[in-house]
C-alpha cells in the first residue's frame, strides 16, 4: 500500500508576487516556478494580511488569523497559544514526519519533528551569498532520508534569497543591470542615504559609491532568478525520487518586498501592495488540474484548511479555522474567498487597515519612523501604485471601511475571549535601547529605531539561529 500524499511547502521570505514571471512581471525570473505553475493552480490574488515574517509564517502554518495565534510582531515575546496546533502538530496525528529546514526559534515555527539549519545572512565581504545553494545542501539529503523512510512526510524549507542582503552570485548579479550603479549623476538613492534608521545596515552590503537605485532593484530580481534556478534542483529530486505524483507541492511567501517603493527602501514594512500580495502555486498531479489561475482573493489562513480538504484529512477533535478552504475556487462553488479583509504590520511600524477589492485603508496605532498620515486611503483600481492619498477627500469610504475594521476587531475579540494583540502587544518594536511602550512622535520612533549591521539583522529575524550561525563562522 503507498503512502499518503508528501507535502513539501516552499516558504520564500520576502517574495513579492509582482517579481515572477508568472505573475505578469516583464522580466524573466521565475522559469522554474512558472512550470509548477503551469502543471497545477496559481492564486492570482493571494494575500498575507499580517505582516512581517513572525506573524505571515505563524498565520500560513495555522490556518488561523492574528486573534486567534497572537502573532503580530517580528520581536513576538513568548509562543503561540497552547490550544493552537500547528500544521506539522496536525500532520503527527496522521502519521506524518516533520522536517522544518531554515526556520527555528521563532513562535510560527512550533511542532516540527526535526530543525536542520542552515547559513542564510552575510555581508557585503562575505559576496556572493549563495543562500539558495545553501539551502540545497541541507535539503537535498533531507528529502533523500524522508523518502526513505516508511512515514509520509511534510518538508517545510524557508528560502532567503529574496531577502536582504541582496548579493546573489554571477551571472545573476548582473543578469538585470547593465549600467553604472556608482554613477555621480544619478541621485536616486540620496533619500534611501539620509534614512538614518536603515541607512548604515543598507549600505553595508552594497558597492561603496552605489547611487542608482535600479543597481538594487535588479539585484532583487537576480536573488529570485538564481533561487529558482536552485529550486529546479529539489524539482528534479522529487522527479528522480518518483515522489512528484505523490507529493502536493506548495510554493508560498510569508510577505512581499517593498524596494524603492513608498520610502520603505528594500524592507517589508508598510501595508502596501508590493509587500502584502505574494505568491501561492500548488501542485498535485492527478488531484488538482493543470494550469489554472484563480482570480478570486485568498489569504495565508487559507492554506492549513485547504490542505486538509486536498489530502482528505480531518483532525479530532475539529478544528476552527479562520481561514476557508480554496477548493470551492476551484470548481466555480464560489468566486472569491473574501471581499474584504483586516491588514496589520508590526515590523518597523504598528498599523492595521482594511482592503476590499478595490479600496485599501490604513490607519497609524502610534506615530511612525516615516512620518507618514495617521490615515492612508487609496483607489487600487484608478491607483494600483498606492501614490495618491485619498483619505481627505474621501471621508465618507474612510469612515466606511473604518466602520468594517471596528467591527471585525470587535468581533473577533469577541470570539477569542481576548483583545486584538494589535492594541496589547506595545513594546512590539523590541528596542535594544531600553524604549518602554508606544512612541508619542514619528521624531522619537526615527531617532530610536536602527539597524546596525548585518548581524544584527540576522539576530532581529531569528536569534538562536543567527547565534548558531555566528558559532559555526567563528570555527
Amino acid at each position: 500500500m503507498s503512502k499518503p500524499c508528501n507535502i513539501v511547502l516552499l516558504g520564500i521570505d520576502s517574495l513579492s508576487a509582482s517579481h515572477m514571471s508568472c505573475y505578469g512581471y516583464h522580466r524573466q525570473t521565475t522559469p522554474h516556478m512558472d512550470q509548477v505553475a503551469a502543471e497545477g493552480v496559481l492564486f492570482e490574488r493571494n494575500y498575507c494580511p499580517h505582516i512581517p515574517t513572525t506573524s505571515g509564517y505563524g498565520t500560513m502554518l495555522t490556518g488561523l488569523d492574528c486573534f486567534a495565534n497572537t502573532l503580530v510582531a517580528l520581536r513576538h515575546e513568548g509562543g503561540m497559544p497552547d490550544e493552537i496546533r500547528s500544521l506539522p502538530e496536525i500532520l503527527r496525528d496522521f502519521g506524518y514526519e516533520s522536517t522544518c529546514v531554515g526556520f527555528q526559534g521563532n513562535p510560527a515555527a512550533r511542532g516540527f519533528d526535526n530543525y536542520l539549519n542552515l547559513k542564510s545572512w552575510g555581508g557585503y565581504d562575505q559576496r556572493p551569498l549563495r543562500k539558495a545553494e545553501w539551502m540545497n545542501e541541507t535539503a537535498v539529503p533531507e528529502l533523500d532520508r524522508l523518502a526513505a523512510g516508511d512515514k509520509p512526510f511534510f518538508l517545510f524549507l524557508r528560502h532567503m534569497d529574496p531577502h536582504s542582503p541582496y548579493l546573489p552570485p554571477a551571472p545573476f548579479d548582473r543578469m538585470f543591470y547593465h549600467g553604472d550603479e556608482c554613477d555621480p549623476a544619478n541621485t536616486s538613492l540620496d533619500s534611501m542615504k539620509a534614512f538614518k534608521p536603515f541607512a548604515d545596515y543598507l549600505l553595508s552590503w552594497m558597492p561603496e559609491g552605489i547611487t542608482d537605485k535600479e543597481y538594487v532593484n535588479a539585484l532583487y530580481d537576480g536573488e529570485v532568478a538564481y533561487m529558482d534556478a536552485c529550486i529546479q534542483v529539489l524539482l528534479n529530486q522529487l522527479e528522480e525520487l518518483g515522489l512528484a505524483e505523490n507529493t502536493l507541492l506548495i510554493i508560498n511567501s510569508d510577505h512581499g518586498e517593498t524596494l524603492d517603493e513608498h520610502d520603505c527602501w528594500y524592507d517589508h514594512h508598510g501595508l502596501y501592495e508590493c509587500t502584502l500580495h505574494v505568491p501561492l502555486i500548488l501542485r498535485l498531479p492527478g488531484v488538482l488540474p493543470e494550469g489554472v489561475r484563480v482570480p478570486g482573493m485568498t489569504l495565508h489562513q487559507d492554506l492549513v484548511p485547504t490542505i486538509l480538504e486536498l489530502l482528505d484529512l480531518q483532525p479530532s477533535p475539529t478544528i476552527e479555522f479562520d481561514g476557508r478552504s480554496q477548493i470551492p475556487l476551484l470548481t466555480g462553488e464560489v468566486a472569491s474567498n473574501y471581499d474584504g479583509f483586516y491588514i496589520t504590520e508590526c515590523t518597523w511600524m504598528r498599523k492595521h487597515g482594511w482592503r476590499t477589492a478595490e479600496w485599501k485603508l490604513i490607519k497609524a496605532l502610534e506615530p511612525d519612523f516615516h512620518g507618514k498620515p495617521e490615515v492612508e486611503l487609496y483607489n487600487l483600481t484608478t491607483d494600483p501604485g498606492e501614490v495618491i492619498n485619498l483619505a481627505d477627500s474621501e471621508p465618507l469610504i474612510v469612515q466606511a471601511l473604518s466602520a468594517k475594521l471596528e467591527e471585525h476587531v470587535a468581533r473577533r475579540a469577541a470570539a477569542t475571549g481576548r483583545p486584538s494583540a494589535m492594541k496589547t502587544n506595545l513594546n512590539w518594536h523590541g528596542c535594544p535601547g531600553g524604549h518602554e511602550g508606544p512612541f508619542t512622535s514619528s521624531e522619537q520612533a526615527y531617532n530610536t529605531l536602527h539597524i546596525g549591521s548585518v548581524k544584527t539583522a540576522a539576530q532581529l529575524q531569528d536569534k538562536e539561529a543567527a547565534a548558531a550561525e555566528e558559532a559555526e563562522n567563528s570555527d
